[in-house]
């Protein structure tokens, strides 16, 4: 049988504003083309990050009406806000997986900071509510910063990592840089990619091959179709993806296969 590939789908730019029945509708085309995973970030109308849920919510039980894909809430994201504050999309009863973040780092010119508090807390928070997180980690140190955590909170095996790759003061999409990151992954974890400003698809073919289990996609990161050619929609990019999913002999895993690789918990 074909190694299964579960396609995250992140589909609003960060500052964009957000129409959600658009959006919802989108989302939808994304699971019909290969889709699993939804990821978003607490967001206003406008765009801007906030602690209140009420749109997330709302835009997520948009999204449900249509598609039963596997809803990942974003713990993370440039603000002022505090730990608990970006912990709050985690009280959504339909949250499945979470993002969390796996250090300070900076993050295309702004100061990202997590410390090592705000890493522990965030997991308590996730495990607490049955939600497995996905760690995302900008350079190597952030998995032994992880790693150090499970020390002190208990983590579920196997911690699923997103190795985060382009943004200005992180690790960069090449060859070299994905082998180092790959190579200090643990032996009993799984991992997958995420590419910001991808203006190629050589990155991700490179990490599939080298075993990626998750593949993130979409505007947040990029729109990028072919050279000169950007999606109007985020379909499109999840379109041509299983299209080289498919190439290397592998598929999409659909919502059900994706909770089943995740090892998600029933959720209302």
């Amino acid at each position: 049988m074909s190694r299964k590939i579960i396609i995250s789908l992140a589909p609003v730019k960060a500052g964009a504003p957000v129409d959600r029945f658009a959006l919802a509708d989108d989302v939808a085309r994304c699971v019909q083309a290969g889709a699993g995973m939804c990821h978003l970030h607490c967001r206003r109308p406008d765009g801007s990050l906030t602690p209140d849920t009420t749109e997330f919510v709302a835009t997520f039980e948009e999204i449900l009406k249509r598609t039963d894909v596997v809803v990942q809430a974003s713990t993370g994201g440039i603000s002022e806000m505090t730990i608990e504050e970006r912990c709050a999309p985690l009280t959504y009863a339909r949250v499945e997986s979470s993002s969390l973040n796996g250090g300070s780092t900076n993050l295309n010119g702004a100061l990202y900071i997590n410390t090592d508090q705000d890493i522990d807390y965030c997991a308590r928070q996730s495990y607490d509510r049955g939600i497995i997180p996905e760690v995302e980690v900008f350079d190597i140190g952030m998995i032994y910063n992880v790693e150090r955590s499970a020390q002190r909170t208990p983590y579920r095996r196997p911690i699923f990592y997103n190795l985060v790759f382009g943004h200005q003061g992180g690790m960069q999409p090449d060859m070299t840089c994905l082998t180092a990151f790959r190579s200090a992954v643990p032996a009993d974890a799984r991992w997958g990619v995420a590419h910001y400003g991808r203006d190629n698809w050589d990155f991700l073919a490179g990490a599939i091959a080298l075993g990626a289990s998750i593949v993130r996609i979409g505007f947040e990161d990029s729109a990028f179709l072919a050279p000169g050619v950007y999606a109007r929609y985020n379909y499109e990019v999840v379109e041509r993806l299983v299209q080289l999913i498919r190439a290397m002999g592998l598929e999409p895993a659909d919502p059900a296969e994706t909770r089943a690789i995740l090892g998600t918990l029933p959720k209302a």
